[in-house]
């Protein structure tokens, strides 16, 4: 007897994934939590039109809003939300179309801000070197109506 309780017994190669699982759920809620939060942006009420959607590119655009008040918005930087002058945002988007020249720039107005409120951000965009500026709709809600 004294050799069967002299035998190595094999190692195992077994891992307790037990507490991986107990992480990685705790991360999913987490997750699920915070995910709406991140949604940023300035409410801003579109104009409807009728318009084919541009095709999405790799690059995430420049888009300055203008909402009812007539403040405009930036929505890379430090602070999003908050309303900002057009020459801060003319120095931004500048800085930015230098090291990325081909980011798309658009112009989010809401549709009770004033038509010269949005013709000034566009104004602003193009002097800071943006070739191309759209405007940013919502699909219409009955294809054939024109507001």
């Amino acid at each position: 007897m004294a050799s069967s309780t002299n035998k190595r017994r094999k190692p195992m190669s077994d891992i307790n994934v037990v507490p991986y699982i107990d992480v990685m759920l705790v991360l999913l809620i987490i997750f699920m939590v915070t995910a709406p939060m991140l949604q940023q942006g300035v409410e801003v009420t579109l104009p409807e039109a009728s318009a084919k959607p541009l095709p999405p590119d790799k690059l995430e655009p420049i888009v300055v809003s203008v909402d009812a008040k007539g403040r405009y918005y930036l929505n890379i930087g430090k602070a999003p939300n908050k309303p900002s002058d057009l020459s801060a945002i003319q120095k931004t988007v500048s800085t930015v179309l230098k090291h990325k020249p081909t980011t798309p720039v658009v112009v989010k107005g809401d549709h009770k801000t004033d038509y010269g409120k949005v013709v000034q951000a566009m104004v602003a965009l193009q002097t800071a070197g943006a070739e191309k500026v759209g405007l940013m709709t919502e699909p219409a809600k009955h294809a054939n109506s024109v507001r």
